[in-house]
């Protein structure tokens, strides 16, 4: 029986659900010192001083070092972003958020550290701190003075007037909110210096990322060094959703802390400075317009977006891009004109957070549909209905230029709207409004598609036959909870007919796997597991001409039985040699194992897409909203593992759900944060969310040899919208139009009372 396809248990699971697991703060040497950060308690202030003397002075206490102390540069961020606005990994003259770290110490406890960082002085002359577009954009206080400008990112609208000679137009100003992504396991690393084989010096450092080799790179260039005086080791991951990629300021920090003291140095992070020091997510605000055909077509798509990037620009300033490709989402839209402006404020700095650009245009588009439908007295499937690009035209290319594989949308929403039984809900819904029942019923519906791996990047995966007949798998993709592990040993095993316990996956170790582009945009699949999957198929063809010399036959003759893991010579199956076989006379007569190795690079990106229907309960006299189902039709083409699927779509709808309900990052005017730990954002958990109804659905696509898309994002991006949208319409029959996310109970009140 094939194993691609098998809902195969999770082999990562055991060891986390009983040992569990090893984590970077568990692998610190028993010598090494603590860091701990001063952090900035002003959003925005000129830096007259730090006052060492009273932290330097307490035992255990080693050093206390600033910027200038460590001689660290200041960075640009992504090279499309405007490059004046420089970040020091610790604030040197200037700070711009609360939380920015300062200075660190170094000391023998953690216990010595943090109470030495209480009394580190720091002067501040403070600064009128920018919180709001409007203020950024305005100029009036600059983040940057050399810089000239808050603007760090602009994507040019056409300005020209694509409604003209339409029938009809709707607008709405609306938002997509800031998030903190909330990993279960905050951030450590723990750095050592030592001497390499060559007499230069190298670092060793542990890191909890995404991504060792980029990890690796970012510390190269921050210590100036070369790569190959770099190794980063990346264990258990607890989670990143995109927010643990790449070096952090931190990061950096520790590795010339080491330098400069010669000693291990630690650190791992609070809650709390996971809050302010892990970059945040959306934080958008959007002015649409649609237009088109009384019938329902629409013909034309304007948006005017603004992105926040907090205090630097960092990968969040750019995501305005990636929205832009897919703004038009699942419609066949003949016109779309899309401008936008990434802003500094003196906030917490934005990066990538679970489906990072793709969740603010399907927002876009499916809060659109509804607003579109409601003006013209259509129900909101109907209106979807009639706009979907249909499964003839793929593969096509959209205004923005999203050159999509496959789809089949219309199958994707019929299947769910049949699962939540939309009649009967509609049905309902009437009734409960006709008889003026307090507790309202609302049905949203959103229909997104992704780009998947958006930049198309390649990956590097091995495949090694042991001589015990046993694999070992090498990956660049790493892994914090999708499954790696698992998915990866199913394709192997089922080119191999090696056990599948019997194969290894390793990853997020330069020094052992020679390159990797790391995980994130729903790649790790579709390009990392094709790149094992290819690995294996060299290794099997190599395996056959070995095999064919061990039973002295032609090569083309040679068979592998996948069901046993044993090669024979087509029609005697009796006489036969084992992976063990092979592998062992592999070794003896090359020295080396059985290997293939390659560097996959796929034929474009992926367009995973679905539909979600999500049915909740307004009360009207306290605006409390209750979610009673949800139904998500995810199509990610091929799947190797439905159990992995299932999971992943259940952790993004649940992430989806937690946005569009309670979810938020708050600041008051001063900068200062107002849910900066758990007790007071909204972080959700099991008791809050409903039953949720997965609809299997396989578009393949022709992009990579597994047919498979990317899954991680897609529950999260489809969720937030079907959300928002049976809120408001929940409340339609009493003119409301909008409801802005998260649809808390005060906010669901005014509208219904305003």
């Amino acid at each position: 029986m094939s194993m691609i396809g098998t809902s195969v248990v999770r082999k990562e699971d055991p060891e986390l659900l009983t040992t569990g697991g090893k984590y970077v703060d568990d692998l610190a040497p028993a010598d090494a010192l603590h860091a701990t950060f001063v952090r900035s308690i002003m959003a925005h202030a000129e830096i007259n001083g730090v006052d060492k003397a009273d932290a330097e002075a307490m035992d255990s206490v080693i050093a206390v070092f600033t910027a200038e102390d460590l001689g660290l540069e200041g960075a640009p961020g992504n090279p499309m972003l405007n490059q004046q606005m420089l970040r020091f990994s610790l604030a040197k003259g200037r700070t711009r958020f609360v939380g920015e770290p300062i200075a660190v110490v170094v000391s023998e406890t953690r216990e010595a550290g943090v109470d030495a960082a209480e009394l580190v002085a720091i002067d501040y002359e403070p600064l009128t701190p920018v919180m709001s577009f409007e203020d950024a954009l305005a100029g009036d206080t600059l983040l940057f003075p050399e810089a000239e400008t808050n603007v760090a990112f602009a994507v040019p609208a056409s300005g020209e007037d694509i409604f003209d000679g339409l029938e009809a137009t709707v607008s709405l100003q609306f938002r997509n909110h800031r998030l903190a992504p909330c990993p279960i396991e905050p951030r450590a690393t723990v750095a050592t210096w030592s001497t390499g084989d060559d007499g230069r010096p190298f670092l060793t450092q542990y890191a909890t990322t995404q991504g060792a080799h980029g990890t690796r790179d970012t510390l190269a260039a921050a210590m100036g060094v070369e790569a190959d005086q770099v190794r980063v080791i990346t264990p258990d991951v607890g989670g990143g959703f995109g927010a643990k990629n790449g070096g952090y300021p931190e990061d950096l920090v520790v590795s010339a802390v080491a330098r400069k003291l010669d000693r291990p140095i630690r650190w791992a992070e609070t809650r709390s400075e996971s809050m302010l020091g892990l970059v945040h997510g959306r934080a958008v605000e959007f002015d649409v317009t649609v237009g088109g055909d009384r019938s329902g077509r629409v013909k034309a798509l304007k948006v005017d977006m603004l992105q926040d990037g907090g205090a630097y620009p960092a990968i969040g300033s750019v995501l305005p891009f990636i929205t832009r490709i897919m703004a038009s989402g699942v419609y066949d839209i003949e016109k779309v004109d899309f401008g936008a402006s990434s802003v500094m404020t003196n906030t917490v700095p934005v990066g990538a957070y679970r489906g990072a650009g793709r969740p603010e245009a399907a927002h876009i588009m499916e809060r659109m549909m509804d607003v579109w439908a409601a003006e013209l007295g259509l129900d909101p499937a109907d209106a979807r209905r009639m706009n979907y690009h249909q499964p003839s035209a793929f593969p096509l290319t959209t205004p923005t230029g999203a050159a999509m594989d496959s789809g089949e949308y219309e199958k994707a929403l019929d299947a769910a709207l049949a699962a939540a039984d939309y009649s009967s809900l509609r049905a309902e819904q009437a009734k409960r409004r006709e008889a003026g029942d307090k507790k309202l019923l609302g049905i949203g519906i959103s229909s997104y598609v992704e780009i998947a791996n958006p930049m198309a990047d390649s990956e590097f995966g091995s495949c090694e036959i042991r001589p015990d007949g046993s694999a070992l798998l090498l990956t660049g993709s790493s892994a914090h909870g999708q499954g790696h592990h698992t998915a990866f040993a199913q394709l192997t095993a089922d080119l191999t007919g090696i056990p599948f316990d019997k194969i290894e996956v390793r990853h997020g170790d330069t020094a052992e796997v020679k390159r990797g582009g790391g995980t994130g945009g729903s790649k790790s699949l579709q390009v990392g597991g094709s790149a094992v999957y290819i690995a294996t198929e060299d290794v099997v063809a190599q395996a056959k001409e070995l095999a064919a010399e061990l039973l002295e036959a032609n090569p083309n003759d040679i068979v592998l039985d996948t069901a046993t893991g044993d090669f024979s010579v087509t029609g005697t199956p009796a006489v036969s040699k084992s992976w063990a076989e092979i592998g062992t006379a592999a070794a003896q007569k090359g020295g080396s194992n059985l290997i293939g190795e390659t560097d996959f690079k796929p034929g474009g990106a992926t367009f995973p897409f679905g539909s979600h229907v999500s049915v909740v309960e307004v009360d009207v006299d306290t605006g409390e909203v209750t979610l009673l189902s949800h139904v998500a039709c995810d199509d990610a083409g091929n799947m190797v593992n439905p159990l992995i699927v299932e999971g992943q779509v259940h952790g993004g709808v649940v992430s989806g759900m937690a946005q569009a309900l309670m979810e938020e990052f708050i600041y008051d005017d001063n900068g200062n944060p107002l849910t900066s730990n758990f007790m007071d954002y909204g972080l959700v958990s099991a008791a809050e969310m409903p039953n949720l109804v997965r609809i299997p659905q396989e578009t393949p696509t022709d992009r990579n040899p597994l047919g498979a898309k990317g899954i991680g994002e897609s529950g999260t991006i489809g969720a937030t919208p079907a959300v928002q949208n049976a809120v408001v319409d929940a409340l339609a029959h009493l003119n409301v139009r909008h409801v802005d996310i998260p649809v808390t109970a005060e906010r669901v009140w005014r509208a219904i009372n305003s």
